[in-house]
């Protein structure tokens, strides 16, 4: 009996949810079409469909009679070439076709479905529940749409729990996540939404971008298995409709739509160090400028290659109102010379050295900012206060924040900020009672707020340093990879979030957002040194290596890990070093396609289910796979080798793909992996970009078929923006027992350094001939042989190594190796 009357309420409490929802009704007459746009009236609404491309179109519902302006912190592109789109009245709809779409709008229920030119399903809102497609209850808007029985889900932003998403369900609003339990420091993984994204990738072939700054809900298949849901807090229900099918050309439409990670300082592709200067909060009085300089002066003569150095937030006083919180930009006494800190810095070859800062102004002892920013509007009220928080949307407000705030640093030698704390604006800020401004406006502001935050210090440093921009940043939206970079938050030192926080760089590069990166070893109290060690080989080779944490009086320093965590740190580190060209090369990649540095296999091999729900591996670049070792004591892993050929790194030896592997893990060796027909081109080790010219380019090749665009300029200025680069395509054969590289002529205007290759060909046999553009070389009895015209075979370990120059051919034409195996 009670049974019965619990389905009874449960019954009567859906029946009123889906009353009170409205969807868009039924079409009313007939369409009209304007450029690329289609919109048709329903008896409750409007609907329009933006063609952007052939493959690309936004659905936007309204029940109000008008749309919202466009905006341009999430999205940068509206203005579309003209798409050929073609309208035709069927019986019961109407087909609304482009080269690579069909989009059928139904007329009695007004709903929207998509299938390929081909005639394929690729989306419907024929759903089971009474309210399906496009609805609105009170503020909330969304839509419902069917799951096909195989689709899975990816995305969403730096997400710390899953990979796929189907049958999940999330909310997506930016903060770090407060749910308990939780120990020391840490925050609930489930909650955690540094940088969340409304994007998510389906295996289907298509993307969805829900293009609204209010928090979203998304039920991936949960409650239905059949079914997935998204819906926003308020705004209008805008959403892009997008085909790939393949997820590299999703990403590549995507973020042509939000904007491609920028070219970074080819620098910043080195080693980044934090300090809390020698006292992290609870010993402030420990803070000096000589200990930041003395950091500095251990690191070059310890020889760890490293390039970029942060002060966190130990180097200005907390200020009277806002406490840790705020940003009084007033130096703690305890720095004696600030100016003299960052000459002494710079004269040691550091390229790049910032600040620590939180979005809200504060008065100092002898600096009083807020008082000022109050009384001039530039601060964003809190109802009858006025409020702390710099409105980073009043370009006004940026203007004097940059002035009489940040120049006071930039001044004297700050070249970049830690924007921290993006995620205080209109939630509860950390280290303080504030929760700064409220209502429904500011729900919608929240989300977009770290975007705008990031922007004003990137564009504004780049202008002043002359120099391309960098920003790091733990929080953003959509669209935060313009203004790179993302850090993974304030992680503890734990081996159990060691694996969440890998997942957070998958999710976010499977969300358009390329430059990102964590603190090597957990930020939070001390590590166990074999955690140490284990995540600074993660660190070394994830897109943005940064080694950082608040532990008093460790600070994640390698020397403090003992002789095996200096002597790995120090290793990991100069492969890093060598791997520039090849980092630099997939930063351009990145650049020009939107393709991340760091992707989870799932980008690369959608159809193989093996990799779904691979969270413990991913490709850096195009041709390196990385599979880190999580698990303490671990002697060994199983790693998962997707279709096609594979060299072990560090051995040599060749696999063949889609297999399991068990392999060997000793401490000091991370497994990884090359793909056959891989390019890996390297650089020798250097202690910071710029130390010297580099002559001498070294290729690592592997058997097979591939290409990898090698890419050269500057390293600082924009100017690669407007051609002043050169790209240089190196292509691999294999065919039989013959194997041929060809270097290709570069093709831009940027004059290289680069003079000679030094070409290492691995995991082969004994040569039987080598030639070079015809030109047949001898055996030689050294480990490059014994001049340009000769190679060396080492046949322990299956190599063959070659100096060419550059200039063996004539100028402008390609260089051709080719080997014959016996």
């Amino acid at each position: 009996m009670f049974t019965r009357i619990l389905l009874v309420c449960l019954l009567l409490a859906s029946y009123q949810i889906l009353s009170a929802q409205t969807g868009i009704g039924t079409l009313q007459g007939s369409y009209t079409k304007n450029g690329n746009s289609v919109q048709f009236k329903t008896s409750t609404a409007q609907l329009r469909l933006e063609f952007c491309t052939p493959a690309m179109v936004r659905i936007r519902s309204s029940w109000t009679g008008s749309f919202e302006a466009n905006e341009s912190l999430m999205v940068v592109q509206y203005a579309w070439p003209s798409v050929a789109v073609q309208v035709k009245i069927q019986a019961d709809h109407f087909l609304v076709t482009t080269a690579q779409l069909q989009l059928r709008v139904y007329k009695s229920p007004a709903r929207i479905d998509i299938y390929t030119a081909a005639g394929k399903l690729l989306s419907s809102e024929k759903v089971t529940t009474a309210k399906g497609g496009l609805f609105r209850n009170a503020d909330t808007v969304g839509c419902t749409k069917q799951c096909q029985p195989d689709e899975q889900f990816f995305g969403f932003g730096e997400r710390m729990d899953f990979l796929n998403r189907r049958s999940k369900k999330l909310t997506l609003n930016v903060g770090r996540g407060k749910g308990l339990p939780h120990a020391v420091g840490a925050y609930n993984i489930l909650e955690a939404n540094y940088s969340p994204v409304p994007f998510f990738l389906s295996t289907q072939g298509y993307g969805i971008f829900f293009h609204n700054s209010f928090a979203t809900s998304w039920d991936m298949g949960a409650t239905r298995d059949d079914e997935y849901r998204f819906a926003a807090a308020g705004g209008e229900l805008d959403y892009y409709f997008i085909y790939g099918p393949r997820f590299p050309a999703l990403l590549e439409q995507y973020t042509a739509l939000t904007g491609r990670s920028p070219l970074l300082p080819r620098f910043a592709l080195g080693l980044h160090v934090g300090t809390y200067s020698g006292g992290t909060w609870g010993h402030e009085q420990l803070t000096s400028d000589r200990y930041v300089i003395e950091l500095a002066r251990k690191l070059r003569a310890m020889g760890i290659p490293v390039d970029l150095l942060w002060l966190d937030s130990t180097w200005r006083i907390f200020g009277k109102n806002g406490g840790k919180g705020a940003t009084s930009f007033e130096w703690r006494e305890t720095f004696a010379d600030p100016k003299g800190m960052f000459d002494s810095l710079y004269a040691m070859g550091y390229n790049m050295v910032g600040l620590h800062l939180r979005p809200r102004f504060d008065n100092g002892n002898k600096i009083r900012l807020l008082d000022t920013a109050q009384q001039l509007g530039f601060t964003y009220r809190e109802g009858n206060y006025a409020g702390e928080f710099v409105n980073y949307f009043d370009s006004n407000a940026v203007n004097f924040w940059w002035q009489r705030g940040v120049m006071r640093v930039a001044s004297i030698g700050a070249r970049f900020l830690k924007t921290d704390e993006g995620s205080a604006f209109g939630h509860l800020a950390n280290e303080s009672d504030k929760t700064g401004p409220t209502g429904k406006a500011i729900e919608g502001l929240h989300n977009v707020f770290p975007i705008a935050y990031a922007k004003a210090p990137y564009e504004k440093f780049q202008q002043y340093n002359g120099v391309r921009g960098l920003n790091q940043t733990r929080e953003g939206y959509a669209g935060i990879q313009r203004y790179p970079y993302i850090f993974a938050g304030d992680w503890p030192s734990e081996w159990q979030y060691f694996p969440a926080v890998i997942k957070a760089g998958l999710n976010i590069g499977l969300s358009g957002v390329g430059y990102w990166a964590h603190c090597m070893g957990g930020f939070e109290h001390n590590a166990d040194p074999e955690l140490y060690i284990r995540w600074c080989q993660f660190g070394m080779l994830s897109p943005i290596a940064t080694v950082f944490g608040m532990d008093h009086p460790g600070y994640k320093e390698p020397w403090n890990y003992g002789a095996d965590g200096l002597r790995n740190f120090k290793k990991y580190d100069s492969l890093r070093y060598t791997l520039l060209p090849y980092l630099y090369g997939s930063a351009w990649q990145q650049y020009k396609t939107g393709m991340p540095l760091m992707r989870a296999l799932v980008l690369e091999y959608q159809e193989d289910k093996n990799v779904h729900e691979i969270c413990d591996q991913y490709l850096l670049g195009d041709n390196l796979m990385i599979c880190p070792v999580t698990t303490k004591g671990a002697q060994t892993r199983t790693v998962y080798l997707p279709e096609g050929g594979w060299y072990d790194f560090w051995t040599g030896k060749y696999y063949t793909g889609r297999q399991y592997l068990h392999v060997v893990t000793p401490l000091d060796t991370m497994p990884m992996f090359v793909k056959a027909g891989a390019v890996l081109p390297q650089q020798e080790l250097i202690q910071y970009d710029g130390q010297k010219t580099i002559r001498q380019l070294q290729l690592q090749v592997y058997p097979g078929n591939g290409r990898f665009d090698w890419y050269e300029d500057d390293g600082k200025s924009l100017e690669y923006q407007k051609g002043d680069n050169a790209v240089t395509p190196i292509t691999t054969t294999a065919a039989g027992n013959t194997l041929r590289l060809t270097i290709a002529a570069p093709v831009g205007n940027y004059q290289p350094s680069i003079d000679t290759y030094l070409v290492s060909w691995n995991g082969v046999g004994k040569p039987g001939t080598v030639t070079v553009n015809g030109q047949a070389f001898k055996a030689g009895t050294t480990s490059v042989g014994n001049d340009a015209g000769s190679y060396y075979y080492d046949a322990a370990a299956r190599k063959i190594t070659l100096l060419c120059p550059r200039a063996v051919s004539t100028p402008g034409s390609p260089l051709n190796m080719q080997i014959v195996l016996q």
